[in-house]
């Protein structure tokens, strides 16, 4: 008898659409140390073939992944501007961004000691997607994350 959810999976899956998506695996296999579990290729016009689905592991957690098809609507992130960012908690939050940024991710915020207990910082990948790293540091007591938010908003007010 089947489950519901698939072993090993959790509730939330992120499912990206890529320009490019066989170059989108590699990337994510030398930035974030995915393992690829599946590949669905698709022949297009020209004989060009694309992914119509493929299924990654990164950590605990799994990753779909296809390449566009603007015709049905499937269509990835433009300009290197997205909605979304994907959150990944790691053991070593240094090696990690220097391990995406060395495959060739994109800097948009440096890591740093975050007030809420986190070293965190943000890349976007070649293909567009945000990715945020952190590293849980300290659990901060509601209060003291109070004070300490206050404290950052004040050193760096948003605009």
């Amino acid at each position: 008898m089947s489950h519901p959810i698939p072993a090993g999976f959790h509730t939330i899956t992120p499912h990206l659409v890529v320009a490019g998506a066989s170059e989108a695996i590699e990337f994510y296999k030398r930035a974030f140390g995915a393992e690829e579990r599946s590949r669905m290729p698709l022949p297009a016009e020209g004989g060009v073939v694309k992914i119509g689905h493929a299924e990654l592991r990164i950590g605990d957690s799994h990753l779909f992944l296809a390449d566009e098809f603007p015709d049905y609507g499937s269509v990835g992130p433009s300009g290197g501007r997205s909605p979304v960012t994907i959150h990944l908690y790691v053991t070593d939050a240094d090696a990690a961004f220097a391990r995406a940024v060395e495959a060739g991710a994109t800097v948009a915020m440096p890591l740093q000691d975050m007030f809420w207990g986190d070293r965190y910082g943000k890349l976007v990948d070649p293909f567009g997607h945000h990715w945020s790293i952190a590293e849980h540091l300290e659990d901060v007591a509601p209060e003291q994350l109070r004070e300490r938010m206050a404290a950052a908003m004040a050193e760096a007010p948003c605009e």
